[in-house]
């Protein structure tokens, strides 16, 4: 079987990493393709993911230019998928995809954990054939993306969870970055500054960086999501402040912190799978799956800079452990039509 991924953004790098390895293990012929988007490129690389980079870069803020970027974009795909005879295509999140697979006959599946972003997934929802989501997310809100219940297909728990299933980290991810295991280790990740569902700035992330950064029993590794957003944080000049050069092994340093603060999504999951104590300071409408966390009180909102509370863990985080495959095969349903 030919199937075709799509990765369109950093985190679906390791998201898709088990399941490219499970397809090839089962003899398929795996092709991906990518955009020079964030660290997505750095990552694919990082992780010896062969792919080919396809159509322009990200538009940057503003409709206007996303909508020109998405049109080319989908103009690109089209020409490298046409002649290419794929049985499936798979996504998480990349819009693209399910719209140039339908217009050339291609079964799709089309994931997603934020409900939020209902620009791009009322795209993906009504051109996939199948929309693979979290429990959490209730069915009218997926109905109103274009996603009837007839085409969802959901899975327990956190995709974060089926992606770090037996995740070891690793102790050398620290020596990389020269950190001093003395000192309280934050993992910080970045707002989506571009994105269509992130229209505002976020002051409380300004007043943590200030915080975590002048503080020396701190180390902070911020994890920039663009060049701009580097820029930005290392003329900050803060003391213990970390801004990596490039992608690293986000995962490692994330089982191995004893606090993560993320102004993001898949960060702030992935603490939670690794039973890493972490605060959310996304802010924009939480989707149903934050929502569930903090309930849970497995995730905590942050209000001021004040509350964190920086400590040291006795004990490296352990992943919590789903079947990959499992995901895999409710993606790969989208071939039962």
């Amino acid at each position: 079987m030919r199937v075709w991924i799509d990765v369109s953004n950093s985190p679906q790098v390791p998201f898709f990493r088990p399941l490219i390895a499970l397809l090839e293990a089962r003899g398929h012929d795996v092709q991906v393709t990518t955009r020079d988007y964030a660290q997505t490129l750095e990552l694919l690389r990082l992780h010896g993911i062969r792919h080919e980079a396809v159509g322009p870069r990200h538009g940057g803020p503003g409709a206007l230019r996303k909508g020109r970027a998405m049109a080319g974009r989908l103009r690109a795909l089209r020409r490298f998928a046409r002649s290419r005879d794929f049985d499936i295509a798979l996504s998480h999140a990349s819009h693209e995809l399910p719209l140039v697979a339908r217009s050339l006959g291609v079964p799709s599946a089309y994931a997603f954990d934020y409900e939020f972003a209902r620009a791009q997934h009322g795209f993906g929802c009504r051109a996939a054939r199948r929309v693979v989501v979290p429990e959490a997310i209730p069915l009218e809100r997926l109905s109103r993306l274009g996603a009837p219940a007839r085409k969802v297909r959901r899975y327990p728990g956190l995709k974060e969870e089926y992606y770090l299933a037996g995740f070891e980290p690793d102790p050398g991810a620290l020596d990389a970055l020269g950190l001093d295991r003395e000192r309280v280790l934050v993992v910080v990740r970045t707002p989506p500054e571009v994105s269509l569902y992130h229209r505002h700035g976020n002051p409380l992330f300004s007043d943590v960086l200030r915080n975590l950064g002048s503080n020396p029993a701190v180390q902070a590794v911020v994890l920039p999501r663009t060049t701009e957003q580097r820029a930005a944080i290392r003329a900050l000049r803060l003391p213990s402040l970390v801004v990596p050069e490039q992608a690293v092994d986000a995962q490692s340093l994330v089982s191995l912190a004893d606090l993560v603060v993320s102004a993001g999504g898949t960060m702030n999951r992935e603490a939670v799978a690794l039973g890493v104590p972490v605060y959310t300071v996304f802010a924009e409408r939480l989707g149903a799956v934050d929502e569930a966390l903090i309930q849970e009180g497995r995730l905590r909102p942050l209000r001021a800079a004040s509350e964190l509370e920086l400590e040291k863990r006795p004990t490296t985080a352990q992943a919590g452990g789903r079947d990959p495959g499992q995901m895999l095969d409710l993606l790969l349903s989208a071939l039962e039509g």
